[in-house]
């Protein structure tokens, strides 16, 4: 019976995506491990590969088609001896189709965007969508026709019950109809409800945005899967976080001089630092220095990292990413710059694998080189914190002799979840940080 492949998860957060290209067409015979299309996450743009091999009977989402569901059947596969006659075809009115982004761009209502819905791969009963696939309590996928699923479904039968008499022992319509639901289990008494908290106000619709500004020239800007992600993201963080923030002033006239050295000796080798390579390591540092701060919230339990993994936003066109660089206490200044500026050139081309930009305990947002001297950064969950970086500015100090000079300073803000990290705790941390900036040569021994 011929096989869906199913939209992939290529991460463990992502429930849609674009199905930005074919890399196949309907005839073509695939290996496992054969590129079949691109899939564009929030992140970035990926390649799906083959696991089964076969040839690709029926190609049911289109390529550039948006929001499509984790799980939806995108195309059939054949096994040998089969063909498309095989393919189970609807016999009522199937839902509409999936449409293209640039369709449904097109259809949707001025102001706002319509998301595609993605086309049947199998005969519907009457107003059932066919579940999802099933899995047994380990994790290991079910395979069930969706015609089976649907009966299923509707019959209240488990799957991980029942014995496939199809290819490789999947589970078949005659399966299902010669299976018999168990009975149903008493019901407890019902508890009577108790009063729903009060739903927090979303703001004004689309439309009446829209109608505030009638008769203004304005431009729609549809949000992109990251812009999506971006927002809703970052209003959780605000809404569920309790950030707190911590602000200190670094002088930078050591690391600036130190850090022109260590440049001039590095030339040869093609290898300049950043101010930020300084700061990367000056975190790592701090967060060995200070472990219980090296830590993330994790729903009903806080994680303590052992080593130092430190995230930098990268700012790239519609959004950022924050690579993560891993085992950063241990890696040297020359280490870090280098892959840093890796990391950072394959962001801005969004060829970032999920593993590179998911992870960490603490992040890094740099606005300095915009000439911004001081913000508070909002917090990226899970972190237990985040530093925000302003500019080093030319300002008159008082020395350490009493005298007033002119030094090099930089505004810092330290952004803190009061779950994970209590005042004092994240006191330590900063100190730790500042101490290393103003002293950068201890970061070396």
């Amino acid at each position: 019976m011929p096989t869906e492949i199913l939209m992939p998860a290529l991460s463990p957060t992502m429930e849609e995506g674009t199905l930005a290209k074919w890399l196949v067409k309907e005839g073509d015979t695939v290996n496992a491990g054969d590129l079949l299309a691109e899939i564009e996450t929030d992140k970035a743009t990926m390649e799906f590969e083959a696991v089964d091999e076969g040839t690709i009977g029926k190609i049911l989402i289109a390529g550039g088609t948006e929001g499509v569901k984790v799980n939806t059947p995108i195309a059939m596969l054949l096994e040998d001896g089969e063909d498309a006659s095989d393919i189970e075809t609807p016999s009522t009115p199937a839902p509409e189709a999936a449409k293209p982004a640039d369709a449904a761009a097109e259809a949707a209502p001025e102001g706002g965007s319509e998301k595609a819905a993605p086309a049947p791969s199998e005969p519907s009963l009457p107003d059932t969508p066919a579940p999802a696939a099933p899995c047994t309590a380990d994790g290991t996928r079910i395979f069930a026709s969706p015609l089976a699923r649907r009966i299923a479904a509707q019959k209240g039968l488990d799957l991980t019950r029942i014995t496939g008499s199809g290819p490789h022992g999947r589970i078949v319509k005659a399966d299902v109809e010669a299976t018999q639901p168990a009975a149903a289990p008493a019901k407890p008494p019902e508890k009577s409800a108790e009063p729903a908290m009060a739903a927090a106000p979303a703001g004004p619709s689309a439309d009446a945005v829209a109608a505030m500004y009638e008769g203004r020239d304005y431009e729609v800007v549809t949000l992109d899967g990251m812009r999506r992600t971006i927002a809703a993201r970052l209003t959780q963080a605000k809404q569920t976080v309790p950030h707190f923030y911590l602000r200190r002033e670094i002088r930078l006239d050591a690391l600036m001089t130190f850090r022109a050295e260590l440049n001039a000796r590095l030339e040869a080798r093609g290898v300049k630092l950043s101010v930020n390579d300084f700061i990367i390591k000056a975190c790592a540092l701090a967060l060995q220095d200070v472990p219980d701060a090296n830590a993330v919230w994790a729903g009903d339990r806080i994680l303590k990292l052992k080593p130092s993994d430190v995230a930098v936003a990268v700012a790239i066109e519609g959004g950022l990413f924050t690579p993560v660089l891993r085992d950063a206490e241990m890696k040297s200044l020359s280490a870090l710059s280098s892959e840093m500026k890796d990391l950072a050139r394959r962001a801005r081309d969004r060829k970032l694998a999920p593993h590179e930009y998911q992870g960490g305990t603490f992040a890094i947002s740099n606005l300095g080189m915009f000439g911004i001297e001081n913000f508070d950064a909002v917090i990226n969950p899970p972190h237990g914190g985040i530093i925000a970086v302003g500019a080093g500015v030319r300002k008159p100090v008082v020395g350490d002799d009493g005298e007033l000079t002119v030094a090099t300073v930089m505004s810092v803000t330290l952004s803190v979840d009061h779950r994970v990290i209590d005042g004092a705790l994240g006191a330590q941390l900063l100190a730790r940080i500042v101490e290393n900036l103003e002293n950068p040569m201890v970061m070396l021994a």
